[in-house]
């Protein structure tokens, strides 16, 4: 059976393993697949109102207030002193003050932050390095290779860095489609590290003077700020950003801040030409709610998890699925299969999902869908040329033998052909032209008009067989051998078999009657029942569905029997002692047979069994053996 199963199913194992070649690559398109896929699972998520933060807009009415931006300093420093008045938290400026105020604003800026709770900007860049800010770390292991690099840093003013509580990077990190899906925590210039502003802010939350890298062989483990929970982080020290909260805004423009008592401040800037618009998995956002949200995924502690070992069970498990889905579709029914792929892609996702609602585990469905399509569909298309060439091969084997809806069944049920060979309990009738030889003499100088007179008598002989569900076996000149009970089981194979050879003998009478052959013809039939092997009979270039066995033989010898007795129709007793009661049978005698040492009974149908032409008188004499 397995040795079948790879013979005709080879290429279907093998898009599992082509597959699961590509997924262990892990090329741009699976991996943008699975980026994809990790969109749908954050952007089902419900959000609610956070309570940790707030955001002061610098909006159309501000910019109406207070005038074109950039704005003086001390605009700034007034907002900010405000916002003290206001007793919010820390304070987040994701704007960088990397030139003086041409307005002369900085000194009132500098004084304003100064131990206040202010944090400002600085961005990584691929050229450009002045000013910047670096904060040391506490490594265990060594994390430097590992982290996010710039070529350089540019940073605010060096009074307004100074004086800041701390000042922290506002670059995100896209991933190869260009989205922003994971932020780095702490970055790195050579050697130096700089913390991204959101765990900035955490650092001057917990007044700490420095951040704590963990690292191991295979990259960055965690990330600790003094005074604050560790913050599991992936190989770059990069987070998952979650979505699941809302900000409340206030536009700059107000006066009134004290809903905003005791939250950290992120100030923004959404006037129209302002403000970068940055693709994330919840759609475009303004550059400060990426600060915003990176700040209170990490204040949340319930962080977004993707296991370095996740890529290979789920590698695994398509393998797994696939190699299912070749078996399943081999040996079970269509619609089975499609139930089974309906369900591998329901339990795909709903797993998905289960995985990221309850322990926000980030799981890829996509290849394994891949997987469950291409297979799936691959299988049931092999399936199908499979049988289609089976019926077809049937059809070609068959249609000359059967009756076409015997055809037609055996088609559509193709298990009930046992190909290779069986035995069974068969019935066998041998039907042959008596003094064939001196008919064909006549026709020495023609022979198309024998084989016209041949074709008349074969034609109906055959069309009573295959109605009355028998199979033809071969014709051998003048002789038809068919049988029953094989490819389609006929429980009253014997029944069915003695009843055809009555038609054929009142079918022969009326074409005799007719004058249909110019001379009248007379025939011999011999039935024996019995066990034959049934299958495809020959070598592996050339074979034949036929039988083979004792049985097959002895209904050959009774048809040469026949011409010895006034009798057209002879039956072995092998298929007259389970149907004596439905014909009425007359023993003819007990025979020795070639090939046979003890006698065989053999036996006739009376009131239909006289050749419809001549009548020859069964003497002592004539008994002999054949």
């Amino acid at each position: 059976m397995i040795k079948k199963i790879l013979t005709h199913w080879t290429f279907c194992f093998v898009t599992v393993f082509v597959l699961a070649f590509i997924g262990l690559k892990d090329p741009l398109v699976k991996e943008i697949l699975r980026l994809k896929s990790f969109d749908l699972l954050i952007q089902q998520e419900k959000k609610e109102l956070s309570k940790d933060i707030g955001v002061i807009t610098l909006d159309e009415k501000s910019i109406e207030k207070y005038g074109q931006w950039p704005w003086k300093r001390d605009v700034l420093a007034n907002l900010i002193i405000k916002l003290r008045e206001a007793e919010v938290g820390v304070i987040m400026v994701p704007v960088l003050f990397s030139e003086p105020d041409r307005l002369g604003g900085d000194q009132i800026l500098i004084d304003t932050i100064k131990n206040n709770g202010v944090i400002v900007a600085q961005v990584g860049t691929t050229q450009t390095n002045r000013n910047a800010v670096p904060r040391g770390v506490a490594k265990i292991g060594d994390p430097i290779p590992y982290l996010f690099e710039w070529s350089g840093m540019l940073g605010p003013i060096k009074e307004i860095g100074q004086n800041a509580d701390g000042v922290g990077v506002i670059n995100t990190a896209p991933e190869k489609d260009g989205v922003v899906r994971r932020i780095p925590l702490i970055m790195k210039i050579g050697e130096e590290t700089y913390p991204a502003m959101a765990i900035e802010t955490i650092r001057v939350l917990t007044e700490a003077p420095s951040y704590q890298i963990k690292a191991g062989d295979a990259g960055i483990i965690a990330v600790r700020v003094p005074g604050f929970e560790t913050i599991n982080t992936d190989a770059n020290a990069r987070i998952w950003l979650h979505w699941n909260k809302k900000f409340e805004t206030i536009s700059a423009s107000e006066s009134d801040f004290s809903k905003f008592k005791g939250r950290t401040i992120v100030i923004g800037l959404t006037a129209e030409g302002l403000n970068n618009i940055i693709a994330t998995p919840v759609g475009e956002q303004y550059e400060y709610v990426l600060s915003a949200s990176t700040l209170q995924t990490v204040l949340d502690g319930k962080h977004i998890k993707r296991y370095d070992i996740s890529p290979f069970i789920e590698l695994l498990v398509s393998i797994v699925i696939g190699l299912i889905l070749v078996i399943l579709t081999r040996f079970t029914p269509y619609w089975i299969v499609g139930l089974n792929m309906l369900v591998l892609y329901v339990a795909s996702v709903f797993g998905t999902l289960y995985l990221f609602n309850n322990y926000l585990l980030l799981a890829d469905a996509s290849w394994i869908i891949i997987t469950i399509t291409l297979v799936g569909l691959h299988s049931i298309f092999n399936r199908f040329v499979l049988e289609f060439q089976l019926k077809q091969q049937i059809k070609k084997q068959f249609e000359h033998y059967l009756e076409p809806k015997m055809v037609k069944r055996l088609q559509d049920n193709p298990e009930l052909l046992k190909l290779g060979g069986e035995t069974k309990e068969l019935t066998f009738l041998f039907c042959d032209i008596r003094g064939f030889t001196p008919i064909s003499e006549k026709y020495q100088s023609n022979p198309q008009g024998l084989t016209l007179v041949i074709n008349k008598f074969l034609t109906p002989m055959t069309e009573i067989i295959m109605k009355n569900e028998g199979t033809i076996d071969k014709y051998m000149g003048d002789c038809i051998m068919a049988f029953w009970n094989a490819p389609l089981d006929c429980p009253n194979h014997r029944e069915m078999a003695v009843k055809t050879a009555l038609e054929m003998i009142d079918k022969l009478k009326e074409l005799n009657d007719s004058g249909e052959f110019g001379d009248k013809l007379n025939i011999g039939i011999g039935i024996n029942s019995g066990k034959a092997v049934v299958g495809n009979m020959g070598s592996n270039q050339r074979f034949d569905y036929s039988v083979l066995g004792d049985a097959v033989n002895l209904a050959s010898r009774l048809e040469g029997v026949s011409k010895n007795y006034d009798a057209t129709l002879v039956v072995g007793e092998d298929t007259y002692k389970d149907i004596s009661n439905q014909f009425n049978f007359s023993k003819l005698d007990d025979v020795q047979v070639k090939g046979k040492s003890n006698m065989v009974s053999i036996y006739t149908v009376k009131d239909n069994n006289v050749n419809p032409t001549t009548s020859k008188k069964v003497t002592k004499d004539s008994k002999k053996t054949n």
